[in-house]
């Protein structure tokens, strides 16, 4: 299976330092540079990090024979490249950051150049390719005549995937579909496009225009919105509806490259078989596992473990005490997430700064409720919880008693529902052990899990 990406390079080089002090001779902060990195962007960027996934990549591109093309091609070492002649300088993007927060970014050789000289290996390249995916930074080589055409005649069931610039060229009809962000479409629209809705207009607006089958606006922090049109035209019913694709706040302050991972993400889905909105889909969440790795800054760094959703519950309750704020836990098996869970999950939310529900795994509930439970499996009862607002956590424990849980997180207050009102819990001296305290809610009456299941056999 190869990949070709098409389109532009940059250089991007990152500066890091500190600043605790003005310029004596203007108002502005001194940086002492602690480290600066160099790496391949755009298309090059794509391309690095198809790499990086195991994909054999094919780069279609063109590079300048000026001092900064060595760095260039240094930050392409592991990727195969086939290029043309570039007339135009290399462009560099220079991000200068201090105390993880942006400076200013400089910006050189990033103007209009002439169209670069595309080869016959160029050709070949994307004749041949099993995926392509253009990644278009407006200099010019997605608009040549040839490499269009090359484009437009690849092999039959080979996905096209192309992120638009709204200085490049206009997207050909035969792509699979066309990535622009919420930005980037209101540009080529003519028209501000604000939130899902102006997702949607633009995306309807954008698939007819440039005639292609699908467009995919991304959101940023909610998503992408997907809108594929059928093939035979818009059915008598109206208009084809968008899929939209929540993503996972992930709280990143530096977004920088979450477009190419998105589109390199989605690229390789479809090569790998996918439809489409699950290839979408698979992108988003890409996308966010990128960011909270560290994005950009993080391209060579050795890979981590898995992250743990037990340590990032224990990492949350730190994080909400070391602020000053409540940390607030709440547990049990929510087989059959019903209104009372709901409501007894909401109640216990608003008592502090976070919400860690310590969930019985499936071995523990079986213990607790015999063979026939849990009805719904331990992943699902997770999702289910994460996907409520009030919920911040969920910290899966395995004992018969959340005690190991607790201790974990130690939280401030541990909230039972009211039906626990009276009862002694084992639980609670552990909790008074560092100054907890445990707590009940009020009580929702027939409302329960047992009671539930009853009512599903009997339609059943």
């Amino acid at each position: 299976m190869r990949i070709v990406v098409v389109g532009d390079v940059l250089l991007d080089v990152d500066i890091s330092g500190t600043s605790e002090r003005l310029s004596p001779d203007a108002p502005v902060p001194v940086v002492d540079v602690t480290g600066s990195s160099v790496r391949a962007g755009g298309a090059g960027l794509v391309a690095v990090l198809l790499a990086a996934d195991g994909a054999e990549v094919e780069l279609v591109t063109a590079l300048s024979d000026d001092a900064r093309s060595h760095d260039m091609r240094r930050a392409l070492a592991g990727v195969r490249t086939i290029a043309g002649h570039s007339s135009g300088p290399t462009p560099v993007k220079t991000r200068v950051r201090t105390n993880d927060h942006a400076v200013t970014r400089l910006d050189e050789g990033c103007g209009a150049v002439a169209a670069p000289r595309v080869t016959a290996a160029m050709l070949e390249s994307v004749a041949g390719a099993d995926a392509i995916i253009v990644s278009d930074y407006g200099r010019g080589l997605a608009a040549d005549p040839a490499l269009r055409t090359a484009l437009e005649r690849r092999r039959s069931g080979v996905p096209l995937v192309w992120d638009p610039h709204p200085r490049g060229a206009r997207p050909v009809a035969s792509a699979t579909v066309v990535t622009p962000n919420l930005a980037e479409a209101a540009a080529f629209t003519g028209h501000a496009a604000q939130g899902v809705t102006g997702a949607a207009d633009a995306a309807g607006a954008l698939a007819a225009s440039w005639g292609c089958g699908s467009v995919v606006v991304t959101l940023g922090a909610l998503g992408a919105l997907l809108l594929t049109q059928p093939a035979t035209g818009r059915p008598a019913g109206g208009p084809a509806l968008p899929l939209l694709v929540p993503a996972v706040a992930v709280g990143a302050a530096d977004v920088c490259g979450a477009g190419d991972r998105f589109a390199a993400s989605l690229t390789l889905a479809l090569a790998g078989g996918a439809g489409l909105a699950d290839a979408v889909a698979a992108a988003v969440q890409a996308a966010g596992v990128f960011l909270t790795a560290g994005g950009v800054s993080a391209l060579g760094r050795p890979a981590g473990p898995a992250p743990d959703a037990a340590l990032g519950a224990v990492e949350l309750a730190g994080a909400v005490r070391s602020a000053g704020g409540t940390v607030v836990a709440t547990g049990g098996c929510f087989d059959l997430l019903h209104a009372g869970h709901a409501r007894t999950l909401a109640a216990a939310r608003r008592l502090g700064d976070c919400l860690i529900v310590c969930l019985n795994s499936d071995d523990s509930v079986r213990r607790l409720k015999g063979d026939h439970r849990p009805i719904l499996g331990q992943q699902d009862r997770v999702d289910l919880l994460l996907a409520l607002e009030c919920v911040d956590a969920v910290l899966v424990f395995d004992e018969d008693t959340p005690e190991t849980a607790l201790g974990s997180i130690r939280p401030h207050l541990w909230v039972k529902g009211g039906d626990y009102a009276g009862a002694t819990l084992p639980e609670a001296a552990l909790v008074q052990s560092w100054g907890g305290q445990s707590v009940t809610v009020p009580y929702i009456a027939a409302r329960s899990t047992t009671l539930l299941a009853g009512a599903l056999a009997r339609v059943g």
